[in-house]
């Protein structure tokens, strides 16, 4: 039985005994060297392979010289018995891979042989070799009748051939203990007969006692009313392949591919199926998570886009109203009508600000950030907003895991994170965060679109209700939330989301109900040293005593955000320039030397956007302050680290637009207090 089980390998195998005698090969192995039927028995020693080999030219410029002598060179390689893996090219052009390794104690050598160079065409050569033996196996028959005078030394013989083959049996039994494949073989009673010890150990028995147990036995109910009809089409004949999962000790799913392969005698009846089954479990989990990941990714860039108009149109609903508000501070009606129109159009900018974070398109100012620090920071602010009932633990490694990270944003998230734990647990228990350094194997970085290597990890669990999987899988979805309605937007996993992954890091997230959830963010590595370098900011200065009577140029393709911002920069006493595009500034900046600061939108149509603008202005003027504003940041964001450009985020006020003005006047003063004059 094992000797069948070795013919359903994709392989050549042979095994020679210590004493370099054939023992056992498959059908494969003769397929490939179509080594002649003399050889091909049990007890032929390796010799005379080699000889033949030698013979016919199978070593290329090897084979020249005295027949003997090569013979004897690979004789003495072959009995140093050391593992070996090479490749043989044949003289008819095909390429064979050859690995070797000596059985346990020294008692023999196994070996397999895979073609490599012909895949697409293996079919057709096994139905050749198939047509092939049984012609073979008419000859045989044939002979043997001629033979029959022989017949009884071939009987002796053969009874020595069968106590030598029951003696290597449990040597071919470890052979295919080590092939990472799960293999079994059942009857048509639905019983086990045989099961190697990867298929045994996958459903928690041994290879000893599987035997004989009914298939329902050793699989379970629940599994068997699922697989029950391939089963059955395999013992009717059909090969049959399918995909199933089980629960493991742990309580983690794994996955099997399974292929059931009918056994059938001689006059065409089923004995019985082998089963070939893999482990596809991480094949799945990185399925999962790319699929995931693309999912994401679309919905970000359909968010994106929206954001962004949105935000043009917010930046001209809270430009006018500011300005109506200002021109009529008398007037307790307007301002009855005004506040409340303001502060909505305030809370829809942070709606969008929300989506922008879930887009990965949020302004961000990641420095080093020192977890010890921030956790610090976040469990103050926790424990006046969890109740007593809630135990946190907090720890981080040591030395210290330094993020490379916004730390707002980083707070803001774990925050929600936090939150998200308690809501987890009305009736107490315990909530963990721990910052630790870990390494991201080649596999999940891919899945992550991440390279491997190392990544500070800050994880939020909690022992509450969890998550089944349909939840699980939609968990940073935008508006996805469990809450009720009055108690959550559903973007605060898209946020934590967006951020980390804007970040350059990922998300690892399980979950089981009535267990618990844990969630995991992983960030870019800083180094410790420059935690410090990043707590001293360059104070701003007032804008308006330095832009008073200057000459500013407003690029901006929207006409109607062109009018509010023109109205927030006439307010400091400057003249204001406007043009419609990158084009249109570009050609201003080199006929009108008078301008002293542009201010411009990234995104814009034609041939030269924002960033080309800004390029052109610090190459054509080195010393010209630029500020760029922006409905799409990550537009934005790509040129700041080499310009250090000012980014403003629509919508903005007029102050938030003076403040961004004010950083730049400690370099305006130093280097272009006399730019508008010349």
């Amino acid at each position: 039985m094992v000797g069948a089980a070795l013919d359903l390998f994709d392989q050549g195998v042979t095994v020679f005994d210590q004493d370099f005698r054939l023992v056992a090969w498959n059908v494969r192995f003769a397929d490939m060297l179509d080594f002649p039927d003399t050889l091909l028995r049990p007890g032929t020693p390796y010799e005379d392979f080699v000889r033949f080999n030698v013979r016919r030219g199978e070593y290329g410029k090897d084979d020249e010289g005295d027949l003997e002598t090569i013979v004897a060179a690979r004789m003495a390689a072959a009995r140093r018995l050391e593992p070996h893996h090479t490749r043989w090219v044949r003289p008819t052009g095909r390429v064979l891979e050859l690995r070797g390794q000596p059985l346990p104690g020294g008692s023999g050598f196994v070996t397999f042989y895979a073609d490599i160079t012909d895949q697409q065409h293996r079919q057709d050569r096994i139905e050749r070799d198939k047509a092939e033996l049984e012609a073979h196996i008419q000859r045989r028959t044939a002979e043997l009748t001629r033979a029959n005078a022989e017949l009884t030394a071939a009987i002796e013989r053969n009874r020595e051939i069968t106590i030598a083959l029951r003696y290597s049996e449990g040597r071919l039994r470890q052979i295919t203990d080590t092939i990472p494949a799960h293999i079994a073989y059942f009857d048509q009673a639905w019983a086990y007969r045989y099961a190697n010890r990867r298929y045994a150990e996958w459903f928690g028995w041994t290879a000893e006692t599987i035997a004989d147990q009914a298939i329902p036995t050793v699989i379970g109910g629940r599994l068997f009313e699922q697989i029950a009809e391939h089963v059955r089409r395999a013992l009717g004949g059909e090969e049959v392949s399918y995909e199933y999962s089980i629960t493991g000790p742990d309580g983690t799913e794994r996955y099997a591919r399974s292929t059931l392969l009918p056994d059938f005698s001689p006059s065409g009846q089923v004995l019985g199926c082998f089963v070939h089954a893999v482990d596809i479990t991480e094949q799945r989990r990185t399925q999962s998570v790319l699929a995931q990941a693309q999912k994401m990714e679309a919905i970000g860039e359909l968010t994106g886009g929206l954001a962004h108009d949105f935000n043009n149109m917010l930046t001209v609903v809270t430009g006018n109203l500011a300005e109506l508000r200002e021109a009529r501070t008398d007037d307790p009606v307007i301002h009855e009508y005004l506040t409340p129109a303001l502060h909505a159009a305030d809370r829809s900018a942070g709606l969008i600000k929300r989506l922008l974070a879930f887009a990965r398109q949020q302004p961000l100012s990641p420095r080093p950030v020192a977890l010890d620090e921030l956790i610090e920071s976040l469990n103050r602010l926790l424990s006046r907003s969890v109740p007593e009932n809630i135990r946190i633990e907090s720890l981080t490694a040591h030395p210290v895991p330094v993020a490379l990270a916004d730390p707002h944003q980083l707070e803001s998230a774990l925050l929600n994170l936090a939150l998200n734990a308690k809501d987890a647990m009305p009736h107490g228990g315990l909530m963990r965060i721990e910052a630790t350094v870990t390494e991201l194997a080649r596999s999940e970085a891919e899945a992550m679109e991440l390279p491997p290597g190392p990544y500070v990890q800050i994880a939020v669990s909690d022992n509450g209700e969890g998550m089944d999987g349909s939840t699980l899988a939609r968990v940073f979805e935008p508006f996805f939330t469990t809450k009720k309605a009055s108690r959550g937007s559903g973007l605060g996993m898209a946020m934590v989301y967006g951020f980390v992954k804007q970040s350059g890091g990922g998300v690892r997230i399980r979950s089981r109900q009535a267990v618990g959830t844990t969630v995991a963010l992983l960030l870019p590595c800083a180094d410790p040293a420059d935690v410090r370098a990043h707590e001293n900011p360059i104070p701003g200065g007032d804008p308006a005593d330095w832009l008073r009577n200057r000459l500013v140029l407003l690029v901006e393709d929207d006409p109607e955000v062109r009018r509010v911002v023109r109205k927030q920069l006439a307010a400091l006493e400057c003249a204001v320039l406007e043009a419609h595009s990158g084009e249109d500034a570009a050609d201003m900046l080199e006929t009108i030397p008078a301008i002293s600061l542009v201010v411009s939108d990234v995104v814009m149509p034609g041939s030269m956007d924002g960033h080309a603008l800004a390029r052109f202005a610090r190459g054509f003027r080195p010393e010209l302050p630029v500020v760029l504003m922006s409905g799409y940041t990550e537009a934005a964001g790509s040129i700041t680290g080499d310009l250090a450009l000012p980014i403003l985020s629509k919508p903005f006020t007029r102050e938030a637009l003076y403040a961004a003005l004010g950083r730049l006047v400690p370099f305006m003063s130093a280097g272009d207090v006399d730019a508008g004059a010349r």
